[in-house]
């Protein structure tokens, strides 16, 4: 049976599912509005077990899931949503084994996500500029997983450039969550292997599009996607079933790459003869569309 802590970050879940976060530590006492349980209390219970407060209030002592602890773990940067951070390690196709560069470290979350899909025989390189971001996230990397040894943290700012580590070997895969990707598109050019995938993480519009242009312009990137994603629950209480009133819309965009040998993939450009090519083809599909 697996037993909660000492040291350990745990949730209390309420019957709302409302998740308050407390780390275990042994003599010390947990307050909620007016409660309290001590921590003792909690230590050797099982994972999942109802706890009661001292005043009647009743909650779940769970281990938080992924998802759940990074909402609630403490923060200098915005992190991603768990939405975007269970698609990442999927569209960069972070595999057991992979080499993978990231930046910036931020909290920490994107970091974990690849770290977990690594496994114990990757390695996970994450570039930080701010050094208060980077105590941030590794002192939340440490709780949650313990000692990473495939982890190696840099204070270091990618748009200055990218090293490959002693070995010479490159990277095979590179994800980034900056706010100016574009700057780092030449230097993943060199580090990154031949077939090896870009992945960039970004908010708005001008971001976007300035990436893709970055990335069109090396000449060695190729199959660029660009991507949203929105998550939307329900509702379920017996015959009445509908959607939630709110919802996880947009959050970013995620910006995925190959890179293949230079000369196969070209940047597009566009003729006034070409754009006009273009528009009298899709004229003449809204015009089938019409009498089908």
């Amino acid at each position: 049976m697996s037993q909660l802590q000492n040291g350990e970050r745990i949730h209390l879940v309420d019957k709302k599912g409302r998740q308050y976060a407390l780390t275990l530590k042994a003599g010390d006492t947990y307050h909620f509005s007016g409660e309290t349980i001590p921590h003792d209390e909690l230590i050797g219970k099982p994972d999942g077990s109802i706890v009661t407060l001292s005043k009647g209030k009743r909650f779940l002592a769970l281990r938080p899931t992924f998802g759940e602890y990074v909402l609630k773990m403490p923060r200098g940067a915005q992190v991603l949503y768990p939405k975007d951070l269970s698609l990442i390690p999927m569209w960069a196709d972070v595999y057991p084994g992979a080499r993978v560069f990231e930046a910036g470290t931020g909290s920490g979350a994107l970091t974990m996500a690849l770290l977990r899909a690594v496994g114990p025989t990757g390695l996970v390189v994450t570039y930080e500029a701010r050094e208060d971001f980077g105590r941030t996230a590794l002192t939340n990397i440490e709780r949650y997983m313990g000692a990473v040894p495939t982890l190696m943290p840099f204070r270091k700012n990618a748009y200055e450039g990218i090293d490959i580590l002693e070995d010479g070997r490159p990277f095979d895969r590179l994800v980034l969550d900056l706010p100016e990707p574009w700057q780092v598109v030449p230097h993943a050019a060199k580090v990154l292997r031949s077939g090896g995938i870009y992945l960039s993480f970004v908010p708005t519009v001008p971001q976007v599009m300035q990436t893709v242009e970055a990335l069109e312009r090396t000449s060695v990137f190729g199959m660029i996607e660009t991507f949203e994603t929105l998550l939307r629950t329900w509702s379920i209480q017996g015959r009445s079933v509908r959607p939630d009133h709110r919802m996880v819309a947009h959050s970013g965009f995620l910006t995925v790459a190959r890179k293949v040998q230079e000369g196969w993939w070209t940047r597009p450009h566009r003729t006034g003869e070409t754009e006009a090519a273009v528009e009298q083809d899709q004229d003449e599909r809204e015009g089938e569309d019409a009498t089908a």
